[in-house]
């Protein structure tokens, strides 16, 4: 069974993921996509109020179980829209984890801070403050196939340029190189093994991976 591809969109809250990602599920024709959101996956957690620790243990369980999910969507052909906030170094080492690089276009989503307060702020159901903390956190790794600004492009152009894009994804792709970077010695042997929790077993010993994991977490959305 031939695997599905991955269409993953990183950005802060508010940049416009979820609107491209509509726009991709719309004009994509070559195969059948399914638009998988973090925040869908957040909406579905029983509403009972808990306190912070059993939160932020919840929080990580359920994005460790969406990267799965998106893994398994995957290996049985379906293909995938991403719409995530890699916010937390972790979540993007998990990805590289679980997700096979070769069938993942990598797109960073890009907006000006001063955007993204304004939009934030017109939206009302976000945190005030939210996509600064962000900002400089989810583009850290510094490497994507594909990068586009909503402040210059509506949705539709955006999700247009993505998918003229997609069949000519290079190789190898940003997921492949990042997994190398990150996960590996440099001659393909894994260095680090990651728990359910998000810490792992063992130092990492990737060129620039304590790195990655020096950078301060964001906030739990």
């Amino acid at each position: 069974m031939t695997s599905g591809r991955i269409i993953f969109l990183n950005g802060t809250s508010s940049s416009g993921k979820s609107s491209i990602a509509r726009e991709l599920v719309d004009i994509l024709d070559d195969g059948v996509f399914f638009h998988l959101a973090v925040d869908g996956f957040n909406a579905m957690r029983s509403k009972r109020e808990l306190g912070a620790e059993e939160l932020d243990a919840a929080l990580r369980r359920t994005r460790m179980g969406f990267h799965r999910s998106i893994a398994a969507m995957a290996e049985v052909g379906n293909g995938i829209v991403v719409d995530h906030v890699l916010s937390e170094p972790w979540r993007l080492l998990d990805c590289l984890t679980v997700l096979r690089p070769e069938d993942v276009l990598f797109v960073g989503v890009h907006c000006p801070l001063d955007e993204l307060t304004r939009r934030e702020q017109a939206r009302g159901d976000r945190p005030p403050g939210l996509a600064a903390h962000q900002y400089d956190l989810v583009h850290v790794h510094g490497d994507y196939d594909l990068e586009c600004d909503t402040s210059t492009a509506s949705p539709g152009e955006c999700a247009q340029r993505i998918a003229e894009f997609l069949p000519n994804r290079p190789s190898p792709t940003a997921f492949s190189r990042l997994r190398r970077h990150y996960l590996t010695d440099g001659q393909g042997h894994a260095t680090a093994r990651y728990s359910l929790d998000g810490t792992t077993d063992h130092p990492v010993r990737a060129p620039g991976a304590l790195e990655m994991r020096g950078v301060v977490d964001a906030a739990s959305l």
